[in-house]
């Protein structure tokens, strides 16, 4: 146990046993030279031999201190320690000599080089066991390089030291200014040095020590190290570090976040709080991906109060006791209500408005996943056109200020049902604002948000985890993603820049091919692609084709004319409409075509909607496809 108890010593206190040892050495390879020169009777204890073993055992550790020969990690010790050791050593008998020679001691020439030979093997063996030692208390331990040299990654290397996981066998840094350091023992190397670094200790995970740089260097970073043959783990955000809700040792696998996430923009906080600060705010689909980061941003604005409405009672528990645990942390005085209920009541949704005297509205609840939706087209139509119609006619019943719209980049040109029931729901809302004044209604229009529900992220995750393999549908396919955050917040900032009937698209950033998506996920996780020129790899990418419905790529605009709003990131477009007369008989119609579950007539008016619908594939709902076969069946 008191091998533990030194090895889990700070380093100062380590380096400070490793001093007195060496005076021990010193001091043995001294008397040694006497004993081995001379006979055990001559009397060479007198005071002037201790006095003089005591000022070249100080200038001796002076010179290791100098030539850096405590700043070197015993487990690391390698042969280059013998020419660094045999350098202070010479400069020890050298002093010896001259010290001796003018202080009259008497000194055989001979006790010299013994002294030297006695203080080289002494010095030098003690490490080297030591290294043995050190090494075998590693065995089931995994080396690690931490990539990032500054406070965090200074921070890491002793709490991993008491972790029994892992060991750090060295640091890597971009700054030029730290590399060839040794901070706590441990050398500083630059990026060109990873290959070599990882083949020498057999690194397979590398702990990436930089959660304040930009994301713009954290993405050069990542791309750097997806080449390696290691798993890339992360410290969490400086941010959650410091509001405590993350420790330095709690390390997590690099997220498709750091590869495709952007640098936030700075919100603008008259925007953000406009519709909500003070005020009853009431988010529909709450429990969802969007709809609970969208309640997460709001009660940091200070509503009066936040009904949060929700089909799923699982769902609407889980973000009401996650906000009312931020509310009791953070002191936040909100007063958060949490409704079960469908958007397909209107008479619930109308009542709930009164009651509380809603005066912002974010309208998130819809069925969003693409071939579900193509399997169940009355629901969809029903969640996504009518849901939208009954919150915007209960707004404007109850005198609500603001209504938003969470819309999708599929509403453009769309070749599903999801898509063009979005696409039906803007124009809704566009024909509505046009039609009275009291409520103003305007829709955000973006693409596929990271980890939300259904998304390809986390099921690669899922599927990489299992051993694979990942699965794709089409090896050309292409998507926009946007963090959930920062599209939450860009929500609420386009909201209170609408005049009425607005459509507002948000910068969605560059298109990511979803194949290359799946080869750094895989890479990331230290693994590699098995394909036809890598047999050996860990884990393959099947092709399975495009789902019903399914797009190879995404547009965020109908027409060209877009303008820019006052913030970056933040666009008006200018689209196609209908007058609410003609556009409330086509809902009346389709109301009654799902009345009837006529799928053929729901298709019809879908394509007579000026939503530019162009169908990919037939009627895919799984209910009127089974109704076909037992036709044909008699």
């Amino acid at each position: 146990m008191l091998y533990k108890a030194l090895l889990s010593l700070p380093r100062a206190k380590k380096r400070v046993i490793m001093v007195l040892l060496d005076i021990l050495l010193i001091t043995l390879a001294y008397w040694g030279g006497f004993w081995v020169r001379l006979d055990t009777n001559t009397p060479i204890y007198s005071i002037q031999h201790w006095m003089l073993l005591a000022g070249i055992a100080l200038l001796t550790i002076a010179i290791f201190v100098k030539l850096g020969l405590y700043r070197t990690v015993l487990r690391y010790v390698s042969a280059r320690i013998l020419g660094t050791v045999a350098l202070g050593v010479a400069i020890s008998s050298l002093l010896l000599v001259f010290i001796a020679f003018y202080a009259g001691v008497f000194l055989p020439r001979t006790v010299t080089i013994i002294y030297f030979t006695f203080s080289l093997l002494l010095v030098c063996g003690t490490r080297l066991v030591f290294r043995i030692l050190l090494n075998r208390s590693m065995e089931g331990k995994l080396p690690v390089i931490i990539y990032g040299a500054g406070a965090s990654g200074r921070q890491l290397l002793p709490a991993l030291s008491q972790a029994s996981e892992y060991y750090p066998v060295a640091f890597v840094d971009d700054n030029p200014r730290l590399q060839r350091a040794v901070i706590h023992g441990v050398t500083v190397y630059a990026p060109s040095k990873l290959e070599y670094l990882v083949e020498r200790y057999g690194v397979k995970k590398i702990l990436l020590a930089m959660p304040s740089v930009a994301h713009n260097q954290r993405k050069t970073v990542i791309s750097r190290l997806e080449k390696l043959p290691c798993e890339v783990l992360s410290i969490p955000g400086m941010v959650d570090l410091v509001e405590g809700r993350a420790s330095i040792n709690k390390l997590r696998k690099v997220s498709i976040e750091d590869l495709l996430g952007r640098d936030p923009v700075n919100a603008i906080p008259k925007l953000m709080g406009a519709n909500i600060t003070g005020k009853a705010v009431m988010v529909t689909g709450a429990g969802g991906s969007i709809g609970s980061e969208l309640c997460r941003q709001i009660i940091y604005q200070k509503p009066k109060l936040l009904v949060l409405f929700e089909l799923s009672e699982y769902a609407l528990y889980s973000i009401e006791e996650e906000l009312s645990r931020i509310c009791l942390s953070e002191k936040l005085e909100i007063t958060l209500i949490p409704l079960l209920g469908s958007v397909q009541r209107k008479d619930r949704l109308e009542t709930v408005m009164k009651s509380f005297n809603i005066q912002t509205v974010y309208h998130a609840a819809a069925y969003k996943h693409v071939p579900l939706v193509e399997y169940n087209v009355v629901e969809g139509v029903r969640n996504n056109i009518f849901g939208t119609l009954y919150c915007a006619q209960s707004a404007i019943e109850a005198g609500v200020e603001t209504f938003v719209l969470i819309s999708t980049d599929k509403a453009v040109r769309p070749t599903n049902i999801m898509g063009t029931t979005k696409r039906v729901a803007e124009l809704i809302l566009q024909a509505l604002a046009k039609e009275q004044s009291r409520t103003r209604f305007c829709m955000v229009r973006f693409g596929n948000v990271l980890g939300s529900s259904g998304s390809v992220v986390p099921l690669f995750e899922k599927q990489i985890a299992q051993g694979g393999p990942v699965t794709l549908t089409h090896q050309d396919i292409i998507r926009y993603f946007m963090t959930i955050p920062e599209a939450s917040q860009l929500v609420i900032q386009a909201g209170a820049m609408g005049h009425g009937g607005d459509v507002f698209v948000l910068d969605m950033g560059e298109p990511v091919k979803i194949f290359d998506l799946a080869n750094r996920m895989i890479r990331l996780s230290g693994l590699t692609v098995k394909s036809e020129s890598n047999p050996e790899g860990d884990i393959a990418i099947e092709i399975t084709g495009l789902r019903p419905g399914e797009k190879l790529y995404e547009e965020l605009l109908i027409g060209e004319s877009v303008e820019g709003t006052q913030h970056p990131r933040i666009m008006t477009a200018n689209e196609v409409m209908l007058a609410w007369q003609a556009l409330s008989a086509l809902i009346s119609e389709l109301d009654q075509a799902c009345y009837d579950f006529n799928h053929e007539k729901i298709r019809s008016l879908l394509l007579k909607a000026p939503t530019a619908f162009e169908p990919s594939d037939g009627i895919c709902d799984l209910v009127w496809k089974a109704k076909q076969e037992v036709r044909i069946s008699r």
